[in-house]
């Protein structure tokens, strides 16, 4: 066997949206994280707590938010933390450009 030389090929982790169960590159989602101060949106992806990953299309985030998120983060969403969540949704479209629904 002759092995290629060459530039090693860089591991790129996964990570599946709790929304429609697709699994994508980690930089290609949004990750929601549960802190002690309540569940939000990180958009760095680097805080400290347990995250979930979502699509940046409303239709995964309300698949989310009807169970799938809350179940992933092992904690119920309090209203707040469901308003919030929403008003980021309220910013995203319906689909990714160049994707269709399942």
């Amino acid at each position: 066997m002759s092995a290629k030389k060459g530039k090693p090929v860089k591991h790129v982790p996964q990570r599946t949206c709790v929304g429609c169960r697709t699994v994508l590159p980690k930089r290609t989602l949004v990750r929601v994280v549960r802190r002690p101060e309540g569940v939000m949106v990180d958009p760095s992806g680097k805080l400290a707590g347990r995250g979930a990953y979502l699509h940046s299309q409303r239709t995964c985030w309300e698949r989310g938010l009807k169970g799938a998120l809350a179940n992933a983060l092992k904690t119920p969403l309090e209203p707040e933390d469901r308003q919030r969540l929403e008003e980021f949704m309220s910013a995203l479209p319906d689909e990714i450009a160049g994707e269709s629904g399942d």
